[in-house]
This record gives C-alpha cells, sequence and structure tokens, in this order.
C-alpha cells in the first residue's frame, strides 16, 4: 500500500479508501461488511470514509462496531454533515447547531471519542460561513475532530472559506472529496489548481462512474439483473449522470484497452485517478472482499504514457468546469 499526505497537512492515508456509500450497513450484510473491512485493513488500507445520512446513520453504526477490532491510532475515518437526519427545522444543513448535534451522533454510533476529518457533505447558502467555520474550530478545540473538509464545495468558495479561517484564527479546510472519474474530469480544470495552492488535499471517490466505466453496461441492452443499475435503491446517480448510450459505448472502448493492457476496466480507471498528483485517496465503493481484491491490483497497474494518450482520446478533458 501507498501512503499519500492530505495535501500540506502532516496525516498520511492510504492510496486506496473504503468507502460506505451504498454498501456497508445497506446492501451488505454485516458478515460480508466485516469480511470487506477486515480484508482492506490486512491490505494496509487505513482510510475508511462514510457519512451520517448514508442509510439514515446505519453506515456508520456498522462501520464502528467493526473498526472497534483495531487500534483507534492505525485507522483514519472521515464523516460528514449536512443532509436531512430528521423532520426538524434544524436537522439539516451546516448550522452550528446541526453540526455539534450530528458530530455527536456520528462519534456514538461509531463508537469514537473523534474523528479524524468532518466533512461538510454539501455548501449550505442559507448559513454564513463564519457560523460553518467557527462550528468546527470549537469541535477541534474540544478533541472531537482533528481536520475539517469539504465535498462538492466549488472552488470559490472553498478560497473565501480559507481566508475567513485565517481572519478568525481558526483551522482552515483541509480536505476536500470531488468527484472523479474519467466521465467527470471537471476537478482538473479549476479545483485541483485551487487545492494545490490551497494544500487541500483531495479523497475523490466514484472512480468506477458508479459502475459505467467498467464495461459491464453494453449499448442498446438494459441493465443486467445484480448491477447496481438495475437496483432502483442504489442507481439514482448512475441514471442521472452516466447512464447514456455514448457512455456505454465508450466504456466498451474503454474495457478493450484494459483487457490489451492485461488488466480489468476497473482495475485500469482507478489507476488513472491514481495517477494525478493532486489525489491523495481514491474512495473504493465495493461490495464483495472478491470487488474489493479486484480494484486493490489497480495498486500494481502501472500506465504508459500511449496508453494514457489513448484512453483520453475517448474520454477528453471538459471544456470548461460544471457550476454548483
Amino acid at each position: 500500500m501507498e501512503y499519500r499526505q492530505l495535501g500540506k497537512w502532516g496525516a498520511k492515508v492510504s492510496c486506496l479508501g473504503l468507502g460506505s456509500y451504498l454498501t456497508i450497513g445497506m446492501s451488505c450484510d454485516e458478515e460480508t461488511s466485516r469480511a470487506m473491512i477486515r480484508a482492506a485493513y490486512d491490505a494496509g488500507i487505513n482510510y475508511f470514509d462514510t457519512a451520517n445520512a448514508y442509510n439514515c446513520g446505519e453506515a456508520e453504526r456498522v462501520l464502528g462496531k467493526i473498526l472497534s477490532d483495531f487500534p483507534r491510532s492505525s485507522l483514519f475515518v472521515l464523516t460528514k454533515v449536512f443532509a436531512p437526519m430528521g423532520e426538524g427545522p434544524n436537522d439539516r444543513g451546516l448550522s452550528a447547531k446541526h453540526i455539534r448535534e450530528q458530530c455527536d451522533a456520528s462519534l456514538k454510533r461509531l463508537q469514537m471519542d473523534y474523528v479524524d476529518v468532518y466533512m461538510c457533505h454539501r455548501p449550505d447558502p442559507s448559513v454564513p460561513l463564519e457560523e460553518t467555520i467557527r462550528a468546527m474550530e470549537d469541535l477541534a478545540r474540544a478533541g472531537k475532530i482533528i481536520y475539517w473538509g469539504v465535498s462538492e464545495w466549488p472552488a470559490t468558495l472553498m478560497i473565501e472559506a480559507n481566508a475567513l479561517a485565517r481572519e478568525l484564527g481558526a483551522r482552515p479546510i483541509a480536505v476536500s472529496q470531488p468527484r472523479y472519474n474519467l466521465l467527470y474530469r471537471y476537478p482538473e480544470r479549476v479545483l485541483f489548481p485551487t487545492t494545490a495552492a490551497q494544500g487541500i488535499g483531495n479523497v475523490v471517490f466514484s472512480p468506477l462512474a458508479h459502475g459505467m466505466l467498467t464495461g459491464k453496461y453494453k449499448p442498446g441492452e438494459p441493465a443486467p439483473a445484480g448491477t447496481r443499475a438495475a437496483d432502483d435503491r442504489l442507481n439514482a446517480v448512475i441514471m442521472s449522470m452516466y447512464w447514456t448510450e455514448d457512455n456505454k459505448r465508450k466504456a466498451q472502448e474503454f474495457a478493450e484497452i484494459a483487457r490489451d493492457f492485461g488488466v480489468n476496466a476497473a482495475e485500469m480507471a482507478i489507476a488513472w485517478c491514481l495517477r494525478n498528483p493532486n489525489v491523495s485517496s481514491v474512495i473504493l465503493g465495493t461490495r464483495s472482499v472478491e470487488q474489493l481484491q479486484q480494484n486493490l491490483r489497480a495498486l500494481s497497474v502501472k500506465l504508459t504514457d500511449d496508453v494514457v494518450a489513448h484512453i483520453e482520446t475517448i474520454f477528453p478533458p471538459p471544456p470548461v468546469a460544471p457550476t454548483i
């Protein structure tokens, strides 16, 4: 396993992390989750990613129960706050009240005294940045979090937040979590240059575009039974963002390049993400030990310049970055 620094910050994370969105505490039973987490840990993964909103806290609960088997100092755990966790007017967002209450709830579910990163899951324009930054600083000073971060925040908002944090004498953003894969290369345009300048690390999610890049989905055909795209509980993102005949065609071409290179498409897609020097870790979303072991093989895939050039003729960088 390779370990990378979080931007300019001192902590080191495994370059592959294990996520829990739609998997641990949801589509994976506890036995499968335990075997997968143990296999990840034994392979050298120290970074485990979750959120309070994943299956209404069940991902945190199951992850925390299983991670309690390991020394806390050997783990790097990230959870998130923002999404609705109840019906009340204060049960969502990035207010100081919601952040404080949800941090305590997450720590209880995780069976931990602190988390390594507490992350703002999305921007909240209804709350002053000052309030959110002070809330994160208060949690850090209370020993409940070490670093704080943001997911899917635009670069301009991160710059503004860090400038304000300096004015307030508070710690700045340490970690960003953007979506990043061959079908979603927008972070390369503005976000990655910004995080590099600000010293922020990036832990990227969805390296396989919710499975679209694996080549399992064929043009002109419905999603095969048993796949994420065929499951209405799990397929909202792939259907809304990636499910086009053109993307299915591109994925078939990509899978052929991978076969010619002697690997599978999932390994190649993850290896492509790992090549980017702005990436601290790539979050894996596996549902079995077999999938995890397959994804881990990406560590040994060394893409050549000519293969990368071929891949990027199929998946060129976007001309402009999207607005959030």
